[in-house]
């Protein structure tokens, strides 16, 4: 087959209990559909985090030391608070009209590639295969134009996955794609803290420290990094004093406008600024955080605490998703902000209910 042929689809949701077989015949899938492309786009989601990029990266390495050529695709700029990944400036807005396959890491969601989907390179890469790579445990894919999906929810991360792929199909991984696949799994395990981080996590971990990857040097600069102006160290304390203790204080929500996004956005992601310092107030069991834009869009960043494994159920339920304890949802169906609010708190409180009741 071409790469220029658009094979059947083919979606498959792994984990440990997926037999031998049924991986094999995946991977091998995606070394086929590989070593018959020469010119490779690599597509991150919309909302790009440590994960998408360090995954995103890591395959560049690894691709081209197989002797392709890769074009790095994010349909919004790459947050501050990631460039301090190395190459992180690589990543273009931009789609050759010649390309041979398309790989979409950390994402099976459609909404969350509208900016690719309302370009004039979606039809570039609906027309080549497309490989999904995934996590993501709530999430079936609806990516139409997917050619082959691997959903593995026993990774903690992208970067998880695309080891094991590597390993499998013995693709050496240079020193720089070691250190973005660590930089990927200790972004989405919040350094190897979360439930979904695993034995096998540590494992892996384990190889990439001993394949040289240096972690105090990687941690120093995403400390440097996520260093805040003072600007962002005075308006952290608005978003502080503006947040509300909802639901008898388990639940902390903030909204936040067109234009305070606009100017203080570019510096620093709002979101992570304020969710660390609402989950560590005494009894707050979820944080939320709601973007409201001039055209209607409304964006959530649901973070839990320990205990309370609600945020991908309320992201789902605005039609996003993630993990249980970190999730997002975007509504564009021109609701207002307050509707949005009311009901976001109506459904938290009502699955914190559940959760309660159960214990």
């Amino acid at each position: 087959m071409l790469p220029s042929e658009k094979p059947v689809f083919d979606s498959k949701i792994i984990g440990s209990k997926t037999p031998e077989f049924v991986l094999r015949g995946l991977y091998q899938g995606i070394k086929k559909l590989v070593d018959e492309s020469e010119r490779i786009a690599i597509i991150q989601a919309d909302n790009p985090d440590g994960d998408s990029l360090g995954s995103a990266l890591a395959l560049e390495e690894i691709l081209g030391d197989a002797g392709k050529q890769t074009f790095l695709y994010c349909g919004v700029n790459i947050p501050e608070y990631l460039r301090h990944l190395d190459g992180w400036d690589r990543v273009s807005k931009e789609i050759p009209n010649k390309i041979d396959l398309s790989i979409i890491v950390d994402t099976s969601a459609a909404i969350l590639l509208e900016k690719l989907d309302n370009s004039s390179y979606k039809s570039i890469v609906a027309s080549k295969p497309v490989i999904v790579l995934d996590h993501h445990t709530d999430v079936e894919c609806d990516i139409t134009y997917a050619t082959l999906v691997i959903n593995d929810h026993d990774a903690v991360a992208t970067g998880e996955v695309i080891y094991k792929l590597a390993d499998e199909l013995n693709w050496p991984l240079n020193l720089q794609a070691k250190t973005h696949i660590t930089s990927s799994i200790l972004s989405d395990s919040l350094g190897l803290s979360s439930e979904g981080t695993t034995p096998n996590t540590y494992r892996i971990m384990a190889d990439l420290i001993e394949g040289g990857v240096n972690r105090i040097k990687l941690e120093e600069a995403r400390r440097a990094q996520a260093k805040m102006p003072k600007t962002i160290f005075k308006y952290k304390a608005t978003l502080i004093d503006r947040t509300e203790l909802l639901s008898d204080d388990r639940i902390a929500l903030v909204s936040i406008g067109h234009d305070e996004l606009m100017k203080y956005s570019p510096l620093y992601n709002p979101a992570p600024l304020i969710q660390t310092d609402m989950l560590q107030t005494e009894g707050v069991k979820v944080a939320i955080v709601l973007k409201v834009y001039n055209d209607g869009k409304i964006t959530g960043s649901i973070r839990c605490n320990a205990g309370a494994s609600i945020a991908a159920d309320l992201a789902s339920h605005f039609g996003g998703g993630g993990h249980v304890y970190a999730s997002g949802f975007k509504v564009t169906d021109s609701r207002t902000a307050q509707a949005v609010k009311t009901e976001c708190l109506t459904i938290a409180t009502e699955l914190l209910d559940k959760i309660t009741d159960k214990s």
